[in-house]
């Protein structure tokens, strides 16, 4: 499932934008708009441990475990403050040159909002994994000739 861009999504990545501090309310909405796999059966652990870190208020570490959880093929390519602005990108491949990579990059001056900012972005720009990495095309072949033997059994 991916998230494409909706009026909810919409919505949530305003609130994330215009927010001064995060909030269990912030961190629920988030949850219930931008993770599909939150909780997960087959990750019980993982849904656990973010629901702890919740409980104790560790939003950063929420932040980054909810990336983990829902994003598994992303990682955090760059993680700067300058200019009094926390600025977060994540990536596909963080090896490749900043030129050549594709990363989701967001800022906000609060560290957990740059982090939830740019997963929610990625959320909505990723592709669904169904998608095969090339087009396939179907063809249907029209027969506009007859099958004639040209053989010379002489």
């Amino acid at each position: 499932m991916s998230l494409f861009e909706d009026p909810a999504t919409s919505a949530l990545r305003n609130q994330l934008r215009q927010a001064n501090a995060v909030t269990p309310q912030l961190i629920s909405d988030v949850i219930d708009l931008a993770c599909p796999r939150f909780p997960s059966q087959g990750r019980a652990a993982s849904t656990a441990r973010i629901e702890r870190l919740i409980a104790a208020r560790a939003w950063t570490d929420v932040a980054l475990a909810l990336v983990a959880l829902e994003l598994p093929f992303c990682q955090i390519r760059r993680l700067a403050y300058d200019g009094g602005e926390w600025h977060c990108a994540l990536s596909r491949q963080r090896e490749l040159p900043d030129w050549l990579d594709q990363a989701v990059e967001a800022s906000h001056a609060d560290l957990t909002l740059a982090l939830l900012c740019a997963f929610v972005d990625a959320q909505v720009v990723r592709e669904p994994p169904s998608q095969p990495s090339v087009p396939t095309l179907t063809r249907k072949l029209k027969v506009l000739y007859d099958s004639v033997c040209c053989d010379d059994f002489a």
